[in-house]
């Protein structure tokens, strides 16, 4: 799902305009996420709609209104993504998430992708025509979806995954891990990771394999990267993932940056 944010001034205003051009330029399914201080269903048809299929809110707190769970911002957008192709969110950022800032804001976020003074300034046309090259927002249940929609599904009696996450520390005495940075080779790690999904698919009972890395700032517990192995049986299914994954991490360029409580380096290996 690609995923855009904007924060500071009429944010709200300029999520809307930005989820509507969307909506009539591109394909696919599209969604608003309004971050902001909504009480109650009645505050949010108060809002002129957009051309987004659907519109979701949250308060300031994390609160989904009008279904009553707790949801961080990064827990809301992975119950979208399967669902939806594009998601605008106004009034909250993550540090992973591409961002657009209007005006002035408190704290900057990390993945500023564009910027404006006033609302009124940004340019909603070209923010909406560059949005599918941004980093999309990639979830394991997405995958999943994906190989369970192969046209060799029905051969299929199992699906394994591995999902790798930001560990806080190896050991008790550790420094505390505060957050991962990860940067890839723009193109060739896409195509790398491609390659070994090929290679691997070729082996015999072996239907899909599908794998995905994230890049950006990832806090301790987020997921880093998913392998999905969609097989005739579980040793093919197991196998493939372990393989998958130790040839993701020796061959595709993504490289760590770790910083803790006490330092912050980058690691040489590759990978998670």
């Amino acid at each position: 799902m690609q995923t855009l944010c904007v924060v500071g001034d009429d944010a709200p205003g300029v999520a809307d305009a930005l989820a509507t051009r969307v909506a009539e330029t591109h394909a696919g399914r599209v969604a608003t996420v309004d971050y902001g201080d909504v009480v109650d269903d009645a505050a949010v048809d108060e809002r002129d709609s957009t051309n987004a299929d659907s519109r979701f809110s949250l308060t300031s707190d994390g609160r989904w209104v009008g279904r009553g769970d707790d949801r961080s911002l990064v827990d809301l957008l992975d119950s979208l993504a399967p669902d939806y192709e594009y998601a605008v969110v106004a009034g909250a950022s993550h540090h992973r998430l591409p961002t657009v800032v209007v005006g002035n804001v408190a704290d900057d976020p990390a993945n500023i992708v564009a910027d404006a003074p006033t609302a009124d300034a940004v340019d909603i046309a070209a923010l909406a025509a560059r949005i599918d090259d941004f980093e999309p927002h990639v979830t394991l249940e997405t995958l999943i979806d994906r190989a369970e929609a192969s046209p060799l599904a029905e051969r299929s009696g199992a699906i394994a995954t591995f999902t790798g996450r930001v560990r806080v520390k190896d050991s008790p005495d550790d420094d505390r891990t505060e957050h991962l940075a990860f940067e890839k080779y723009e193109g060739v790690a896409d195509e790398r990771m491609a390659a070994i999904s090929d290679d691997l698919t070729d082996r015999e009972g072996v239907f899909e394999v599908l794998m995905h890395h994230r890049v950006g700032v990832m806090g301790p517990g987020e997921d880093i990267v998913f392998v999905v192995v969609l097989a005739g049986h579980r040793e093919e299914a197991f196998q493939t993932v372990e393989d998958g994954i130790n040839r993701l991490k020796d061959e595709v360029p993504i490289f760590k940056k770790e910083t803790t409580a006490a330092d912050e380096f980058w690691l040489h290996e590759r990978g998670t």
